[in-house]
């Protein structure tokens, strides 16, 4: 079997390593013992099992998502020109409300999940898992301890103990950076097979991160005890600065730890672009000393192929990335943005595309602006598409749109984002704006995407989608698709239900050309609704609702309230959607965990964080 025949595997290396050092003069290598053969399979049995945990864990959301995606056509299919939708407005059992309460959409403690603990404006350390997220970390770092702790006989002799911890310690820290580079990659196949967003997934790549380097420090300092008690420190001095085999290792856990100790939230988001430099570099000097540590003895040969494995996902993740960028952005011409300065501190990009795709609604891109920053990208969702854009010139004004078919195959596809001034990036490009003439200017840039799940939500009978200042360039594009949806007659949908707020109203500048034509879409007053609650207006005045569709608040709105509003009017299933600061994501998610027992209401959030 697998453990048997990698037994045999190294016994022929160790044999084959004895005849060859044999022959140059060099000291042979003493063929493995009994315990150290036992040794070596329980470490690769508690390799298997590691991911046979992993794999485990995995078929749980799987599953979750399978049977929604199954539920979704089946309700979609049903309700299709269906006014009726009673039967999907309430859950047809009483678990999965408590589970959707207390597991799946509950914070790790009380309400606090997406709001940032900050020590001052500018420095920030983080946010709290939820309760999910937290049930596979804590498993995860209790199977890691298990398995570095299990079956070591911490009552033999202590050479024999810091032997065995040292070998199970550097077994574990190798493996588990297979998973560790997958769950760092853009192009992770999980995100959509599993349903589980990139934000996700990044939590769990730091939490990797840090167990990874544990390992390594605990399998350095098992060594050095080792040595140190046996020949004293000028052998471990030696062995660190010219032993080929220690001086790679020592390096790649001097590496792991620098890695470590650059990663904290506050220097993450305050040196972003610096930190991903040396990130990338850290983490290749890491994957090198390593590399040669395990190559210099034919024993470690096995664990090698784990090492390889990672690098082959983080180069194939980077290839798919070059290929995105190479494809989308280089035809006849090349992609070129259009930057405009607009009120409140952000701007608005229009995209000219090379070649276009198909946008889904709740996608994201991220944005190279090599004049700007070389080769640092940002995220940015996709907040409008055109097909049939209008001609933009040079010096930033717009033509009439397309009038004869020439002038319609011309035209350019664009897509649109808007960028909110904030610091590094989004600072300059919205200086660079507002410095131009006219407050725009166009440049070369590459966008590579799309990315994201692209969360249908036209099975819904009723859509709340709530957003909060720029996050409003979430939920334009569902807007469009259910209005359009509703008007075909292709989606489930009867009500939507937009909750946006904003700061002031100079804020509507942002999506005004993208919501004009919105409101003037064929039986948009029949079921869509928008509520705008602005939170520092400059007078009364600046509060007035324009139609009874259209509706305009002071202050922040009261989600408690609004959802059992929309509750009692509810048509079929409820999804309730949210893209925004930290705070308000927080409010919606209590308040939609406040309903579930009133009726069947889903919970998506949009969120990035790095």
């Amino acid at each position: 079997m697998a453990q048997h025949s990698l037994l045999a595997v190294v016994g022929l290396a160790l044999a084959w390593t004895q005849s060859v050092m044999a022959a140059g003069g060099g000291k042979a290598a003493a063929a493995p013992t009994k315990e150290e053969l036992e040794s070596i399979e329980r470490n690769v049995d508690f390799t298997k099992w590691l991911y046979y945990a992993l794999g485990a864990f995995a078929l749980l959301p799987f599953l979750y998502r399978l049977v929604n995606v199954l539920y979704s056509q089946v309700r979609l299919l049903v309700s299709l020109n269906r006014e009726n939708q009673r039967y999907f407005a309430t859950q047809s059992s009483e678990w999965i409300p408590w589970l959707k309460k207390h597991i799946l959409y509950s914070p790790l403690f009380r309400n606090r999940h997406n709001r940032e603990f900050q020590l001052s404006e500018a420095v920030n350390v983080g946010t709290l898992p939820t309760r999910f997220q937290t049930f596979f970390l804590v498993g995860y770092v209790a199977s890691n301890v298990i398995f570095c702790t299990f079956m070591i006989s911490f009552d033999a002799d202590k050479q024999t103990m810091l032997g065995e911890l040292r070998n199970r310690t550097g077994v574990m820290a190798t493996v588990n950076m297979v998973p560790l580079f997958l769950m760092a990659g853009r192009n992770n196949p999980l995100i959509a097979l599993l349903g589980i967003s990139f934000d996700t997934f990044n939590l769990v790549h730091r939490w990797l991160g840090r167990i990874v380097v544990i390992e390594a420090v605990a399998h350095t300092l098992a060594w050095v005890v080792g040595k140190v008690d046996s020949y004293g420190w000028d052998t471990v001095r030696v062995s660190i600065t010219s032993s080929a085999f220690i001086m790679p290792g020592f390096i790649a856990t001097v590496a792991f730890c620098f890695l470590l100790f650059h990663s904290p939230s506050a220097l993450r988001h305050a040196f972003y672009e610096s930190f991903l430099l040396m990130h990338i570099l850290a983490a290749a000097t890491a994957c090198a000393g390593l590399w040669y540590h395990l190559a210099y003895k034919a024993d470690l040969a096995h664990w090698l192929s784990y090492l390889k494995s990672a690098i082959i996902l983080w180069a194939l993740d980077r290839f798919l990335r070059l290929a995105r960028l190479v494809y989308r952005n280089m035809g006849r011409k090349m992609t070129r943005i259009h930057v405009e300065a607009l009120p409140g501190d952000a701007a608005r990009v229009t995209i000219r595309m090379a070649r276009p795709w198909k946008l889904k609604p709740g996608e994201h891109l991220y944005l190279y602006v090599p004049t700007l920053g070389l080769w640092t990208s940002h995220p940015f969702t996709i907040a409008w598409q055109e097909d049939e854009a209008a001609h933009i010139e040079d010096d930033g004004t717009e033509k009439s749109l397309p009038v004869t078919r020439q002038d319609v195959i011309q035209a350019d596809p664009t897509m649109s984002l808007i960028i909110r001034r904030r610091t590094g990036f989004t600072n300059t490009l919205f200086k660079k704006a507002f410095e131009a003439p006219r407050r725009c200017f166009d440049t070369v840039a590459l966008v590579e995407g799309p990315y994201g799940k692209g969360n249908g939500l036209g099975s819904y009978g009723t859509v709340v989608l709530v957003a909060g200042g720029v996050g409003i360039t979430h939920p334009v594009t569902y807007i469009k698709e259910l209005v359009e949806g509703y008007a075909n007659g292709t989606v489930a949908t009867r009500r939507v239900t937009l909750v946006w707020v904003l700061q002031t109203p100079e804020h509507l500048e942002w999506i005004r050309p993208w919501m004009t034509k919105i409101l003037a879409m064929e039986k948009r007053r029949e079921v869509l609704r928008i509520l705008l609650f602005v939170t520092r207006p400059k007078s009364t005045k600046e509060i007035h609702s324009p139609s009874a569709t259209v509706q305009m608040f002071p202050g922040r709105p009261n989600f408690n309230t609004l959802l059992n509003m929309e509750i009692d009017q509810q048509m079929g299933a409820m999804a309730v959607t949210v893209c925004g600061g930290g705070s308000l994501s927080d409010d919606v998610r209590a308040a939609v965990r406040g309903v579930q027992d009133k009726g069947n209401v889903d919970f998506i959030e949009e969120a990035f964080s790095w």
